[in-house]
């Protein structure tokens, strides 16, 4: 499907979203995909992103809202750098989860679903990550992270804090 205008994502995600749309018997199908790939190109799933996936897929701006709507995994909203996400669902829960989220809070000065001030960590509380036989379980962007205490978690903190450049230009 041709766009009505420019493309707002680079011209290498835009072949592949071009290829996506032809794998699937179902052009709906790659919505999901795609809304992934945007996510990590764009760092959320903004209005222009929206509008954009639907055109290409060729479905209303609603039914990529009703999606978006349903998964967690996929925000409306920029996050930090890093993505921090404890789990706190029973598994979890039941090792600690809810202490170690407390510290985060802590750690991190900054609540449920905020950002930190420059923009390198972002905290969310979620429901089961999968991980249950290693609770309690964090995960940083795409990165696990189990059988956590206060002190392993700090550890890991300041592990993505260390990966930064010192002039921090990627604020």
């Amino acid at each position: 499907m041709t766009l009505s205008r420019p493309t707002i994502f680079s011209p290498e995600l835009a072949r592949r979203f071009d290829k996506l749309v032809t794998i699937y018997p179902v052009r709906r199908s790659a919505l999901i995909p795609m809304l992934l790939y945007a996510q990590d190109e764009v760092g959320y799933i903004s209005e222009a992103v929206i509008q954009e996936i639907a055109e290409r897929i060729g479905i209303f701006d609603l039914e990529v809202r009703n999606v978006l709507s349903y998964y967690s995994l996929l925000r409306t909203h920029p996050v930090g750098k890093y993505h921090v996400q404890v789990c706190t669902n029973i598994s979890c829960m039941l090792r600690g989860a809810n202490e170690l989220f407390e510290h985060c809070k802590g750690r991190l000065n900054i609540g449920n679903k905020q950002t930190t001030p420059d923009g390198l960590f972002s905290l969310e509380e979620v429901e089961c990550i999968g991980a249950c036989s290693w609770a309690p379980a964090v995960q940083v962007n795409y990165d696990f992270h189990e059988n956590l205490t206060p002190g392993k978690m700090d550890a890991v903190i300041e592990k993505y804090r260390a990966e930064q450049p010192a002039d921090k230009s990627y604020l």
